[in-house]
């Protein structure tokens, strides 16, 4: 060792101040569960054993050191720690799947969001109740389905619903009914690239 190493060892008062220099950065099995210990925290709970308690049913498989060492850096922290939000592709991604395909993370991360965005949770409700209309063929929910997406303060959903309401017929059919004329759409999307390209082709003998 050099006496760099063995003076840093030796002036340590916890084995939590030696987390840093090369071990910073490196990827911690407490990583994914960092968005639930600060929203545990956010809410009061500054006990590591307790919320070490939480998350080991939740799959985390790491030490009760790092739980302690990360409360106790957002003590001393002078500023907010938190841990790195997810981007807003990958939570869309977690909202949009079915729930049952997310993995314990997944749930908890996305769990952890949802907390803090109160009209983030009301649209995750929305779609994931949207699901099943479409995939079971469940049209007959479709008005229950409007009347709770407008009491609910989303104008980019009252959009939806409202253009939705125009057809409405036409997409419980569509919810419901077993025919599908995704065939002719193909054929109608066809014959149009056919028709822009012979266009194209008109115009360039044109000009010369």
């Amino acid at each position: 060792m050099t006496s760099r190493t063995v003076k840093l060892l030796a002036d340590a008062a916890t084995p939590e101040e030696l987390f840093h220099g090369q071990w910073q950065g490196r990827p911690s099995k407490l990583d994914a569960f960092k968005p639930y210990l600060d929203d545990r925290w956010n809410q009061g709970c500054t006990n590591a054993w307790t919320v070490l308690e939480e998350i080991v049913p939740l799959g985390y498989q790491g030490s009760y050191q790092r739980v302690r060492a990360y409360f106790r850096e957002k003590r001393l922290s002078p500023g907010p720690v938190t841990a790195r939000p997810p981007s807003p592709r990958v939570v869309a991604g977690w909202i949009l799947r079915r729930p049952e395909t997310l993995n314990e993370t997944e749930h908890l991360r996305l769990k952890a969001v949802l907390v803090h965005c109160p009209e983030l949770d009301a649209l995750t409700g929305h779609v994931r109740s949207f699901g099943p209309m479409l995939t079971e063929r469940q049209g007959e929910r479709l008005p229950q389905w409007l009347d709770a997406v407008r009491r609910d303060d989303l104008p980019g959903l009252h959009t939806l619903a409202a253009g939705t309401d125009r057809d409405r017929d036409a997409v419980i059919a569509g919810l419901t009914l077993p025919w599908s004329s995704g065939v002719v759409e193909g054929h109608v999307n066809r014959i149009i690239l056919w028709n822009q390209r012979c266009q194209a082709v008109c115009l360039c003998i044109t000009s010369r």
